[in-house]
């Protein structure tokens, strides 16, 4: 990897099927050639892909990759999470990705857990400093959250509590990363915060998350995907040249690294990390 590129990591959702599990693989081992610090799989609402998160998280282990699954809190026990981070400290992992997580449909009770920062919390009182804990950072703010100061106060509890780091939700405006980590910082936060990058190849698959996760979906990209959305070679161009020039942006104002929500797809990133001068190995 080219020496002035700050790291890379690369996420995942687990497979549903053996044959996304062949592609997800496949996926990897395309991405492992721009030699990320590690992997990160998602974990689905309630624990509903625990077994597919642990099945990926263990092939890519058996690579030689380094693996981050995700945790969320969502209807665990104490004992649940105890035995989770048990077997995956077994497996050789040394990074977990600490999420309060989305209630699934009909549940109404979160569990023992009820944010991130108590999961942070409890991780700490029983494994001490054996994991490096990454949490959710939201530039946009989370849309749950009264206020940006609000969500603000809530992003550094988790910091305080014991997590190492933190990965943004995706966005296309640098100024409300940067905003937020002035921000953040001012507030004594010190843990890096890496962004997160999400790459444009579907309007409709992009509006729905936007609109669900209340990431900002500027105006101007909006209109322009719209326009395009029956022309897809129009469309993948178009998202190439915005998320490769705001990556460029990032990148030129010394963000630590860049984390890259991959959808499970190899071209999009791949083409995104070779236009930003990431040398294959």
């Amino acid at each position: 990897m080219n020496s002035k590129t700050p790291e890379l990591s690369f996420e995942f959702f687990p497979a549903r099927t053996p044959k996304g599990f062949d592609n997800l693989l496949d996926v990897h081992a395309a991405l492992a050639k721009f030699d990320p610090t590690f992997f990160s799989v998602t974990y689905g609402a309630g624990g509903s892909t625990q077994a597919g998160t642990f099945d990926a998280v263990k092939a890519i282990l058996d690579t030689g990759s380094d693996a981050a699954p995700h945790l969320t809190c969502v209807g665990s026990s104490r004992d649940q999470i105890k035995q989770t981070i048990g077997t995956y400290l077994e497996l050789g992992i040394k990074r977990i990705v600490v999420l309060r997580g989305d209630l699934p449909g009909g549940m109404v009770e979160r569990g023992y857990f009820k944010y991130a920062e108590d999961l942070v919390l409890f991780i700490r009182e029983e494994f001490g400093d054996d994991l490096h804990l990454e949490v959710a950072a939201y530039p946009d703010f989370h849309p749950e959250s009264a206020s940006p100061f609000t969500d603000l106060q809530y992003f550094k509890r988790k910091i305080d509590a014991g997590a190492n780091s933190a990965i943004t939700q995706y966005f296309y405006n640098a100024d409300s990363y940067f905003a937020f980590v002035d921000e953040a910082q001012r507030m004594g936060v010190e843990a890096p915060i890496v962004p997160g990058i999400m790459p444009i190849t579907n309007y409709a698959t992009l509006v729905r998350f936007s609109d669900t996760c209340g990431a900002e979906l500027p105006r101007w990209i909006r209109a322009r995907l719209e326009q395009y959305q029956n022309d897809e070679a129009s469309l993948k161009a178009f998202g190439f040249d915005v998320v490769t020039h705001l990556c460029l942006d990032l990148l030129d104002n010394g963000v630590p690294g860049l984390h890259f929500y991959t959808l499970n797809k190899t071209d999009p990133v791949r083409d995104i990390c070779l236009q930003l001068g990431i040398v294959e190995q």
